[in-house]
């Protein structure tokens, strides 16, 4: 696998299906679908690795600040579009994914989020948990 063909951390990707409540007035995805399909994308790169369930257990769930779309390309209904989402950065307070959503091999949609984990008690922000800032190491450097 050469350089530009390695994963990215904690990159999964997940088939996006249209359904017919998804298409707009002109007969395209509207762009609220894409902030749901971006949930979806961000749920299964935790359910792969660091669980909400476990961070909720332990007190902890991470809360998203901001969402940003650039979009390239429509979709419409009997598209098949592919959702890929990666870790971007973990600092001290923040994490940053970032995701495409592709349409035949060609990018339709950018984004990237922003979010911090807060204390599930005292709706505080905490620092990144130690289990994901070490997972998250390692696979940077594999």
């Amino acid at each position: 696998m050469s350089q530009s063909e390695q994963r990215k951390p904690f990159e999964i990707e997940l088939h996006l299906p249209v359904k017919t409540y998804d298409i707009d007035f002109a007969g395209i995805v509207s762009n609220i679908v894409y902030v749901r399909w971006l949930e979806d994308l961000r749920l299964e790169m935790l359910g792969s690795f660091f669980p909400l369930q476990d961070q909720v257990t332990n007190g902890f769930a991470p809360i998203v600040l901001q969402t940003t779309i650039d979009y390239k390309q429509s979709i419409q209904m009997h598209d098949r579009p592919i959702g890929k989402m990666w870790m971007e950065s973990l600092a001290s307070l923040r994490w940053v994914v970032g995701a495409e959503i592709l349409l035949a091999g060609k990018v339709s949609a950018i984004a990237q989020q922003t979010g911090i984990f807060v204390n599930l008690e005292t709706k505080k922000p905490i620092r990144i948990p130690d289990r994901l800032q070490q997972q998250y190491n390692e696979s940077r450097s594999n």
